[in-house]
């Protein structure tokens, strides 16, 4: 029998949420905390939890126009706007302004004489006063260790916990209550996370001497969340929160191309670079040019005026300029308009999460539309090849859903490139480019292939990678019977080629100069045939006036010696020839 499932929630039945407007965290509670209801922020000394409140407190009546007091157990008014004033906050002027009250409880374990049945009712007189003189929506109570510590009965102990967390609820107010963390418990009295509608976990570790601060919801009674560990940052604007969970693969995709910087390379990928929102991995051994790549990259896309965002993790911003200028790019001028902006960091300065969500922060302040990471591979020194992987998912997941290009160099050693952790990392690139050593007549040269670029025609040919004062260029190396050739052995086989070319070149100049003689003297004597033969014909025709002359000077003097001679009487024509007789009768 199938089973039927009940129809979803209506939005009207839904749990209310209350913003926190902290970053990351409403989109990992899916819109805030439980609306007029506890929850509970625990974790150990310095990880967090009463700057976690603050800013609870203080977005809600900045941002959100809901009041809110703060009652503090262990520091004073002055104290609490000291400390968080570092993250940028007014606390002060929006208490001025009645936006916030604060409330600072002083209770001191010796001056406590337990005298009959302990409870919270003056605590709740106090504070409900406090909530009605500004109408407040929003409350804070920082911390609960402060305000038992004076109470040994734990029976005592519980029954006013429950009747706090129940009184708050009745109140209508969207509470933070925070409590240190216990040994084998989430708190020391192992109550608190049962009586709350949610608890978020605050811890900050160290692994590796690398410390890193986590944030986990480990109970949300009503909503669905997420579960895993994020890291957050505590920053000059508050704590940002990384839901670092890979996104689906649902994100919007160009078909623009942009150039890479160097025209032989764009010619190798269809005449056009690179598409824009595409990830590209770069990889290669020690000194193959990968950085040199990477900033022809991010110089061209700021040129084009592209916001190019260059994470180093281990050259220094100075240091990459200077070597820049060497091969004629001048990055200065880009960063003093704010096209192009360095942050470069060791990579033992943090953890692999906190890494994460430092460059998830710059980009985020940024706003940039090229993203490069020089090298990508330092950051595995600080978690195995599973949490490298994990992170540059997340990271490109991130570049992919905003449109950003991004440029990934790894490095590899050895012979072995291809069969390095970066094949880990290679299917999630949409191109990869792979840069090699090529050693041969005692020289070292540079070779580039394109190994994959998906969605575009690409060249599968081998260049010769030249570095030069004037830049970047790409050649063709020579393929022969004796294999690929570069450096000077490609140069000396150009030489041969040059030089045979130029010998046939001269052999066949050779060869038509004799043939152009041979027609001119074949002409000249076609032209001597022909010009006896008009001498041989004026002469004939010579004769042939001659004849005619002689012919007609032959007939006049016969018939002058015929006259002379009286050789026949003149008589009539006709009568010429007939006989005697005829003419007697």
């Amino acid at each position: 029998m199938r089973n039927k499932r009940s129809p979803p929630a209506s939005p009207a039945t839904r749990l209310a949420k209350c913003p926190t407007g902290i970053n990351g965290l409403d989109e990992i509670t899916g819109g805030g905390l439980p609306r007029g209801r506890p929850t509970l922020v625990c974790g150990g000394a310095g990880c967090g939890k009463t700057l976690f409140a603050a800013e609870f407190i203080v977005r809600g009546a900045a941002q959100f126009d809901e009041p809110g007091v703060f009652m503090s157990f262990e520091e004073t008014d002055a104290e609490l706007k000291a400390n968080v004033a570092s993250l940028g906050f007014d606390l002060a002027g929006l208490v001025r302004r009645k936006k916030i009250l604060l409330e600072h409880v002083h209770i001191e374990r010796s001056e406590i004489h337990e005298t009959g049945e302990y409870d919270l009712e003056g605590l709740f007189v106090r504070l409900n006063h406090a909530i009605d003189s500004i109408g407040a929506k929003r409350v804070v109570l920082d911390t609960l260790e402060a305000l038992f510590a004076g109470l040994p009965n734990e029976a005592i102990l519980r029954a006013e916990l429950r009747r706090l967390f129940r009184w708050l609820k009745v109140k209508g107010v969207t509470a933070v209550i925070t409590a240190e963390r216990g040994l084998e418990q989430l708190t020391r009295h192992g109550l608190e996370e049962y009586v709350s509608d949610c608890v978020i976990l605050l811890d900050h570790r160290v692994n590796d001497q690398i410390a890193t601060r986590h944030l986990r919801v480990v109970k949300y009674r009503g909503a669905l969340h997420g579960t895993n560990e994020f890291p957050f940052l505590i920053g000059d604007d508050g704590l940002t929160v990384l839901p670092i969970t890979s996104l689906g693969l649902n994100h919007r995709v160009s078909s623009q191309r942009i150039s890479t910087g160097i025209p032989r390379l764009d010619a190798m990928l269809s005449g056009k670079g690179f598409f824009r929102g595409s990830s590209v991995l770069l990889t290669g051994t020690p000194g193959t040019g990968k950085t040199i790549i990477a900033c022809c990259f991010a110089e061209a896309a700021a040129r084009r005026g592209d916001r190019v965002l260059f994470f180093s993790f281990e050259e220094s911003p100075n240091q990459i300029a200077r070597n820049m200028r060497s091969i004629g790019l001048r990055l200065d001028p880009l960063v003093d308009q704010g096209l192009l902006r360095f942050h470069a960091s060791r990579p033992s300065l943090y953890g692999l999460e906190m890494h994460l969500a430092t460059m998830f922060k710059e980009i985020a302040t940024f706003q940039p539309d090229v993203v490069v990471m020089d090298p990508i591979t330092s950051l595995m020194a600080a978690g195995t090849d599973s949490e490298t992987k994990a992170m540059v998912t997340r990271l490109i997941d991130y570049l992919k859903g905003g449109q950003i290009t991004s440029l990934f160099t790894s490095l590899t050693h050895g012979g072995h490139s291809l069969q390095q952790s970066e094949i880990a990392m290679s299917s999630l690139m949409d191109s990869w480019m792979l840069l090699e050593d090529f050693e041969g007549n005692g020289e070292r040269n540079r070779v580039l292939y394109v190994i994959k670029a998906r969605g575009m025609a690409h060249s599968n040919q081998v260049r010769e990678f030249l570095i030069s004062n004037h830049g970047i260029d790409l050649v063709d190396a020579y393929i022969g019977p004796s294999g690929v050739l570069t450096g000077s052995a490609r140069a000396a086989q150009t030489a041969r080629e040059k030089a045979a070319s130029l010998a046939s070149h001269q052999d066949g100049a050779r060869r038509k100069r004799e043939l152009e003689s041979k027609r001119e003297a074949l002409e000249r004597q076609i032209g001597g045939l022909r010009s006896e033969y008009a001498a041989s014909a004026d002469e004939l025709r010579q004769i042939d006036r001659q004849v005619g002359t002689q012919t007609r000077l032959l007939s006049v003097e016969r018939s002058e010696l015929e006259r002379l001679r009286h050789a026949d009487v003149s008589m009539p024509e006709r009568e010429r020839g007939k006989p005697i007789e005829e003419k007697k009768r």
